[in-house]
């Protein structure tokens, strides 16, 4: 039996076999166009930007079963677009312009509509297959067609596919030498010098899409979905809308950063009472946890005690910071390796919780309640609704969420088990009036518009890979935010003062900093640390070293003047991999951020953002160029306006960071 939906002929053939010219969609501009392509029993797609082909005819469609249209299916099309604007509660920008113009193809039988529906942005192209199948229930998806046929040459940034994790090392490759990659997928290509990313938007109930090479075309690339154990895709009911399959498209590096195409792709806010869902900047037991200095068991180096929760409570309250996490608060710790069970109530008997959740509500600060699953979903999902309904009890807002390890039962993080495993999380936390920081999480895919207690993830290689590993480079951070932050925020945990580990690791001997290519420690600068509070967006952002390397800094201060809950962000500059330049503003303060690569680099930015009837006190905090310390750190001030240019000078695997407060008004 002939299970594919829309069969692969040769796309060469799609498009030489049509007598009519394929409908069109464009972009509100004009200058992206999108065509869809109906030949006999296949369908295809073909993207163009400023008339010239960017996708050339790809083919579209499934293998499901019992799925095929009849030789005679009727074919229509219908248009629609849009222009509104949506304000979400906390975001890299809290207005939102949603246009698009749109196109559904639908072939319709006697038992099956199927629809392609298309839009067209001004900044990428969407498309998601909708069908109804009659006389069934469910059906079975056995592999996705969907393909990206490049039509020239093109650099690529990504990491390889893995159904498990995104925690890799990002990979500079041309597109006919990508194997395979997880989305984001970035690309700029050679002679047109576009800048793109493949991704996904509003996955729910299915597995994620990955990239796999097709043979069957130079330059091609094609979806490649996360399985079951049975080798089954997915399963879904008769009537489905799979995610949106998006290209963003930029003709700079930072346009995609700037791009809100992905979150527009999803359905409006389902929580009518969102009093509760606070961005906030936070402190915690965590570090020193990764640095071996603590542990997450009881013993005598235990980290989350009473003793040292009442101790970050206080500095939480004492630095303008909102919220506390403590790692290994609950029994269960000591199975890890084992048998994975956690108990996710009951605490260690040298933290009290109870009067540690009464102590931080008398003073202000939010206490954050993490749940490590090791994998095991279904005692996790069991006790689900009475863990969260307890920290409500208690005033707790925030879980952070972890899934190191397999899951049990052979299914992979990735797959619409774990997917749907993720969103029962995050709507049952929701139902309970707690934000969500998932680790080891199925990547972001814009679901924070629709459910905004989704605040952050982790999902890419974060500074604990700096305790015990080479760690992560300079390079590395100039790429983050071109492949892994287009598809939302991240809780890497920024902020390590003790760039050397001298207090953490002194019993250890002397490690040195010797440059961005040392072989321990971080391998940035303290400036470039602070400035990734700003670069690194998250709405939960922390300030990850252990509490006594902030307590007397000077750079510190960044921190306590810093707002998470941002209004407005954009991307200044930026190379991928090279350097990049982001601005927000927070109400009437605004922030910047800059950081460079292995290079020593000078930069001329425009302080054109800032409020042009405004005077601000800019602080800077910068490398000191003229030396080889990373820890030295230079603070100046200086009266400026939207009128002057800001010189950013930058050491080797440097940054700088800018506070503007304003001062008065003209």
């Amino acid at each position: 039996m002939n299970k594919a939906i829309f069969t692969a002929l040769g796309v060469a053939a799609i498009a030489a076999g049509c007598n009519t010219p394929a409908p069109v969609v464009k972009s509100p501009d004009g200058h992206i166009e999108v065509s869809l392509i109906h030949t006999g029993a296949t369908l295809a797609y073909e993207v163009n930007v400023d008339g010239r082909q960017l996708i050339a005819p790809s083919r579209l469609g499934f293998v499901a079963d019992g799925l095929v249209p009849a030789p005679d299916a009727r074919m229509s099309l219908a248009f629609a677009e849009a222009d509104t604007v949506w304000h979400q509660p906390w975001g890299e920008n809290k207005e939102i312009r949603d246009r698009y113009k749109e196109m559904a193809m639908t072939l319709t039988d006697d038992s099956l509509v199927f629809t392609v529906r298309v839009r067209a942005f001004d900044d990428g192209m969407a498309l998601r297959y909708e069908w109804e199948a009659s006389g069934r229930d469910s059906v079975t998806v056995m592999d996705e067609l969907t393909q990206f046929a490049f039509a020239e040459s093109a650099t690529s940034w990504s990491i390889p596919a893995d159904f498990d994790s995104y925690e890799k090392e990002y990979r500079t490759l041309p597109i006919d030498s990508v194997s395979d990659a997880n989305t984001p997928f970035t690309f700029m290509t050679d002679s047109t010098r576009l800048f793109g990313s493949i991704h996904e938007a509003a996955l729910y109930d299915f597995p994620e899409m990955t990239l796999r090479v097709d043979s069957s075309m130079p330059r091609a690339l094609r979806a490649a979905l996360a399985p079951m154990p049975s080798g089954v895709k997915a399963v879904v009911s008769a009537r489905f809308a799979t995610p949106w399959r998006t290209i963003q498209i930029g003709r700079k590096a930072v346009d995609l950063i700037n791009s809100a195409m992905i979150l527009n792709l999803n359905e409006p806010c389902k929580i009518t009472d969102l009093s509760w869902i606070k961005p906030q900047k936070y402190v915690g037991v965590w570090w020193g946890m990764h640095l071996g200095t603590q542990t997450w068991t009881m013993g005598p180096r235990h980290g989350a005690t009473t003793t040292n929760a009442i101790r970050c409570i206080d500095f939480a309250r004492d630095n303008n910071l909102q919220g506390v996490l403590f790692e290994g608060w609950n029994e269960g710790w000591e199975n890890w390796g084992g048998n994975q069970h956690f108990d996710y109530i009951k605490a260690y008997a040298d933290f009290d919780i109870d009067s540690i959740a009464r102590y931080a509500q008398a003073n202000g600060i939010e206490l954050w309640a993490h749940n490590e699953t090791g994998g095991n979903i279904p005692e996790y999902e069991a006790v689900l609704d009475s863990a969260f309904a307890y920290y409500q009890s208690l005033g707790i807002h925030t879980v952070k969420t972890g899934y190191a390890g397999g899951f049990k039962g052979g299914y992979y993080h990735h797959s619409q088990y774990g997917v749907r495993h993720y969103q029962k999380v995050v709507e049952t936390a929701a139902r309970h009036q707690l934000m969500v920081d998932a680790h080891e999480p199925i990547k972001e895919t814009g679901i924070r518009r629709t459910w905004p207690n989704m605040m952050t993830r982790e999902g890419a290689r974060g500074m604990e890979w700096n305790a015990w590993s080479a760690g992560n480079t300079a390079d590395y951070l100039c790429t983050l935010p071109f492949v892994r932050m287009l598809s939302g925020p991240m809780d890497y945990t920024p902020g390590i003062f003790d760039i050397n580990y001298r207090r953490a690791k002194a019993d250890k001997g002397r490690l040195e900093w010797n440059g961005p290519n040392a072989d321990c420690c971080i391998k940035t600068t303290i400036a470039r640390q602070i400035a990734n509070w700003v670069i690194i967006y998250s709405p939960l952002q922390m300030a990850s070293d252990l509490i006594e390397n902030y307590e007397g800094h000077p750079g510190f201060q960044f921190f306590r003047d810093f707002d998470a809950d941002c209004d407005w962000s954009e991307a200044l500059a930026g190379e991928i991999g090279r350097y990049i330049v982001m601005a927000r503003r927070a109400d009437d303060r605004y922030f910047l951020g800059a950081g460079t690569d292995s290079s020593a680099r000078e930069l001329d930015v425009a302080l054109s953002f800032l409020d042009p009837d405004t005077t601000y006190t800019a602080t800077v905090y910068a490398d000191d160029t003229e030396s080889a310390d990373p820890e030295k750190l230079l603070i100046s001030t200086c009266e400026v306006t939207s009128a002057d240019t800001l010189t950013i000078s930058m050491a080797p695997a440097g940054g700088q960071a800018v506070t503007f407060i304003p001062i008065s008004r003209r």
